[in-house]
């Protein structure tokens, strides 16, 4: 099954007179920061075991972590991604979770 990216900006909702501005269904971005310690094969390895991602997509993560220093590579409640980011932290990577705003 392909990945499918959420789009996570406001959507507006018009209800007759009344705006209403609905909250995204992932709040939160699991957040992956490059260095100059671990190698692509760890990253990538490290993204398929705790995230679920596919090679391919892990490989392109991994990438893009690489030439921007840090990337987005998964969105989702705090309570789900919390326990990611730490399995990705106790591997020696950096990583945080930050509220998309």
């Amino acid at each position: 099954m392909p990945y499918q990216l959420h789009d996570p900006r406001p959507v507006e909702i018009e209800d007759e007179d009344v705006a209403v501005m609905v909250t995204p269904d992932f709040p939160f971005s699991l957040i992956v920061w490059n260095d100059e310690v671990n190698t692509f094969e760890w990253v990538i390895q490290t993204l398929i075991e705790v995230c679920g991602h596919a090679q391919e997509q892990a490989e392109q993560c991994a990438m893009l972590i690489h030439t921007k220093g840090k990337y987005a590579v998964k969105k989702g409640s705090y309570d789900e991604l919390k326990p990611q980011c730490d399995a990705i932290t106790e591997r020696g990577i950096g990583a945080t979770i930050e509220e998309i705003a």
